[in-house]
């Protein structure tokens, strides 16, 4: 059975980000980034957040299903609408990785990994993931396509302690790592605490307003899969090589076996 979760202690934690007063909590719901898109579409306020007990059709990128116990894990939504171009939006996932990694750190004191882009990495085994979708203003001439909104879905697998037998040679949980149960709410806070921090700073590098470590040196020192890493790569045929860093969009770059220079723009990143 699912635990209860508080979403008035959540609230109260969240005083003075931009996600205050704008959260919600459903015990079940097919998509939380589903929900979130047709809210975004219907004008919903930047900072909403949507929770979920359950999802039963919960989705991760390139159309990969979600496992969803209810209660077990966190499955939430945020609207974001910051003023960033349509180009710049793969940012908006690096910085949430950078968010999650550090909002598990402060809960359980393990430090995952991050695949690049927006995988969660427990002991080589995925704890976590990031789902951005985008909505852009129509181009004008001569000035750079405006995101108009970014829904940002992250699921984090916090109480499981078994998956599908085709997920579970890959998969992990903070129980399984820490040995410990976990409630859900410290994660949730210590998440859009990050969050808006993150964003803060992206919005602050973009307007060149900001002495801050830049969000791509930020996210190179908090993985080890940007560089030096043997990896394969599914796209483009695939390939295999080795990471050499992220170029200034924030995609990786891979020094190909085949002896070319390969830039990663969807993912399938695994290691070789």
């Amino acid at each position: 059975m699912a635990d209860s979760f508080d979403l008035s202690s959540v609230v109260a934690a969240l005083g003075g980000t931009a996600f205050a007063g704008h959260l919600q909590h459903l015990p079940t719901v097919g998509s939380t980034n589903l929900l979130a898109l047709e809210a975004a579409q219907a004008g919903a306020s930047h900072g909403s957040v949507w929770i979920a007990d359950e999802q039963t059709a919960g989705r991760g990128r390139g159309g990969h299903t979600w496992h969803s116990i209810p209660g077990d894990g966190l499955y939430l939504s945020v609207l974001l609408r910051p003023q960033i171009a349509l180009v710049d939006a793969l940012w908006l996932s690096l910085a949430t990785g950078l968010a999650a990694q550090t909002a598990i750190a402060a809960v359980t004191g393990l430090k995952p990994d991050i695949r690049w882009p927006n995988d969660l990495l427990l002991h080589e085994k995925k704890c976590g993931g990031i789902l951005v979708e985008t909505s852009s203003f129509p181009s004008q001439e001569d000035t750079p396509t405006m995101l108009r909104h970014a829904v940002v879905g992250i699921g984090i697998n916090v109480n499981h302690r078994n998956f599908p037998a085709e997920i579970e040679p890959f998969a992990t949980s903070l129980h399984r790592e820490s040995g410990g149960p976990y409630s859900r709410e410290p994660v949730v806070i210590e998440l859009l605490r990050a969050l808006d921090q993150q964003i803060h700073l992206l919005e602050d590098e973009l307007r060149g307003a900001t002495t801050s470590p830049k969000l791509l040196e930020r996210f190179e020192v908090a993985s080890s899969w940007v560089r030096g890493k043997r990896v394969r790569v599914d796209e483009d045929g695939g390939y295999t090589g080795v990471t050499t860093g992220l170029d200034p969009r924030g995609f990786l770059c891979v020094a190909g076996d085949d002896g070319e220079s390969h830039t990663v723009l969807s993912g399938g990143v695994r290691p070789l």
